[in-house]
């Protein structure tokens, strides 16, 4: 990390458009030798700053081992967001991070892995899950649960399809509405834990999604007793200062930003079940 509160000038060498309402951008510093001290872990953010605006917590998409570009998958979901998604090839924003803790990849190593995402901010599930194929002896076999609230809400669907072919990969697709064409199941993603196949004493669970549905998941992984330290949440909190001192994403005695934004469920098990907390 470079300084805590300051950004470091970053520029755009690339995009995508995901969806109508989500794109990805690829990022490098302009300044070589702080783009070669940049380091990062699977599963923790960015702070994406526009001067003038403000800056957003993002998180961060691309391979930890890839040293040449930051990638990151954002939604349009208010100002700074929308303006980000007018940033083209070659304009450039203030970065500063990456902060929080991520997923326990290292820990995870030699587990079956169950990998369960809700609705459309699923970018920290689905960049865990390409590290993984991309190291995929180190692991077990691996149970991908996507849920969306309509089918439409799907959009990462050629990537699906790669992911099948992975061997001992299964994918499971649903949502709460589909149209006429849908191939896929309607329902919560619980349907399918009676399906697919772990050893609850050799697994390790990821979640990441709203947060009823993570209630959910947990009280059914509870039920295939899957330790609470082996289960591990993605938080989504109004994050600012993204070192702990604003207090707006306190959880509990937690701050999403400095503790999280990956938690096992065991730290968060007395204020998960208060709504609103």
């Amino acid at each position: 990390m470079m300084s805590p509160l300051v950004p470091s000038e970053a520029e755009v060498v690339g995009r995508r458009d995901e969806s109508p309402d989500m794109f990805s951008l690829q990022l490098r510093f302009t300044d070589p030798e702080v783009q070669a001290a940049y380091r990062f872990a699977m599963g923790q953010f960015n702070m994406l700053c526009l001067p003038g605006m403000g800056e957003v917590p993002i998180s961060i998409v691309s391979d930890p081992d890839e040293r040449e570009m930051i990638d990151h998958t954002i939604r349009k979901v208010g100002s700074v967001t929308r303006n980000l998604g007018r940033l083209e090839v070659g304009d450039r924003l203030g970065l500063r991070g990456p902060y929080g803790r991520g997923w326990p990849t290292e820990e995870a190593e030699g587990t079956d892995l169950v990998i369960v995402t809700g609705g459309l901010g699923c970018a920290p599930s689905v960049s865990l899950i390409e590290y993984v194929l991309h190291r995929r002896g180190r692991y077990g076999r691996l149970h991908i649960i996507q849920g969306v609230k309509h089918s439409n809400d799907l959009i990462w669907r050629d990537r699906y399809d790669a992911w099948r072919r992975h061997p001992d990969v299964e994918v499971y697709l649903t949502a709460d509405t589909g149209d006429t064409f849908w191939p896929w199941h309607t329902g919560p993603v619980t349907q399918f834990f009676e399906r697919i196949d772990f050893d609850p004493a050799r697994c390790s669970i990821f979640i990441c999604g709203p947060e009823g549905m993570m209630r959910a998941v947990i009280r059914a992984m509870r039920e295939r007793e899957v330790p609470e330290a082996r289960i591990w949440l993605s938080m989504e909190r109004n994050m600012h200062c993204a070192i702990g001192s604003c207090g707006r994403c306190q959880l509990g005695p937690k701050f999403v930003c400095r503790d999280g934004p990956v938690f096992t469920c065991r730290e968060l098990a007395p204020y998960l079940s208060h709504r609103g907390v």
